[in-house]
């Protein structure tokens, strides 16, 4: 059998295999068989040099034909494939049933806390990141200045998987898990779900918080100051007030517990004739702690404290929300009570 006989069998015997072809799959193969560069054409084409020279042009010339013949049958198959499918789909389609509006729905309030306060930071400059909910007690506590007998550790009513895993009670592990991938200067924010043994109408066992983490050279609290009165009054308007007062936490030295105006009584302590519920008649409501990283910590993570230093701050996102949107019970978060979410 001649080159070019054996070309021009290639089409009847290509009408014979597209019959079968019943899906774009089964097209596929079939195209990459007879088309494909280890096909049956190309295979062909392979033994040219082998012709006389005379006989090359002809030769050249009716693969052409073949390749562009081969080529339209694939897509007329193609073609007649994705006609049946469209039917197959609109067999169970009734075009006298009225139509459906898509479905109206709005962001949880906990998304768009999470959010705004994310937009602040990174307007600052600060990376978003992220790291595990199940995490080693080293990074959730000892990496963070709470070796095993600290008692702070009492304070966080910890959900233990083993002796040595756990889940994570607060984001600060990220920050410790942030310097010791990447060298300062940096500035990170990181939220995301914690979890605490704890449950009743201001606490739930799985919440959201935030955590803040700035370090570099001549980092001071005037900066951790600075910063944080942008982010209160960019959440909480303009005109909020912020306060600091000394606190203690193992991982911050100094620290201190923020407090803003309360934004339900706008810091005078009461509502007509009563005292403010939310601020307890003070006019201030705590939210959030901070302070100056603890050397500790630096050492921890391999940080040198006599060149670098830096602040770190945390806070809970339904706590501000609560009071960003006037929230009385913690557990309406995690109803799903869509008469709740759809005023968001």
């Amino acid at each position: 059998m001649s080159l070019i006989t054996e070309l021009e069998s290639l089409i009847p015997n290509l009408q014979a295999e597209l019959v079968r072809a019943f899906s774009l799959q089964d097209l596929e193969q079939a195209r990459v068989a007879w088309l494909g560069r280890k096909g049956s054409l190309a295979r062909i084409m392979a033994r040219l040099p082998e012709l006389p020279p005379a006989d090359r042009p002809a030769a050249g010339q009716k693969a052409n034909e073949v390749k562009t013949r081969l080529t339209e049958l694939v897509d007329q198959r193609k073609a007649e494939l994705e006609s049946l499918e469209g039917a197959r789909r609109m067999a169970g389609f009734d075009a006298s049933l009225p139509g459906r509006l898509p479905w109206q729905g709005s962001k949880h309030p906990t998304t768009l806390v999470i959010e705004e306060i994310c937009g602040i930071f990174q307007g600052l400059g600060y990376e978003v990141v992220s790291g595990p909910e199940v995490e080693t007690d080293y990074y959730n506590f000892e990496a963070l200045n709470m070796p095993p007998e600290h008692p702070a550790r009492d304070m966080q009513d910890t959900l233990y998987i083993t002796e040595r895993v756990l889940m994570r009670t607060h984001t600060s592990p990220v920050q410790a898990r942030s310097m010791k991938s990447r060298k300062p200067p940096l500035a990170v924010i990181v939220p995301g779900k914690v979890y605490r043994r704890d449950s009743d109408l201001t606490h739930t066992p799985m919440f959201h918080q935030i955590e803040g983490l700035l370090v570099g050279k001549d980092v001071s609290m005037a900066h951790l100051r600075g910063t944080l009165t942008v982010f209160l009054r960019g959440v909480f308007g303009a005109e909020t007030r912020v306060r600091f007062r000394p606190s203690f936490f193992p991982f911050t030295e100094p620290s201190a517990e923020a407090d803003i105006s309360c934004c339900i009584c706008n810091g005078k302590g009461h509502t007509g004739e009563d005292a403010c519920r939310v601020c307890k008649g003070t006019g201030w409501v705590e939210i959030l702690g901070c302070g100056m990283v603890d050397p500790a910590v630096f050492d921890s993570v391999g940080y040198d404290p006599e060149e670098v230093t830096g602040f770190a701050f945390g806070l809970g996102v339904e706590r501000v929300a609560m009071l960003k949107y006037g929230i009385g019970d913690l557990r309406m978060f995690f109803e799903n009570d869509a008469r709740f979410l759809a005023q968001f």
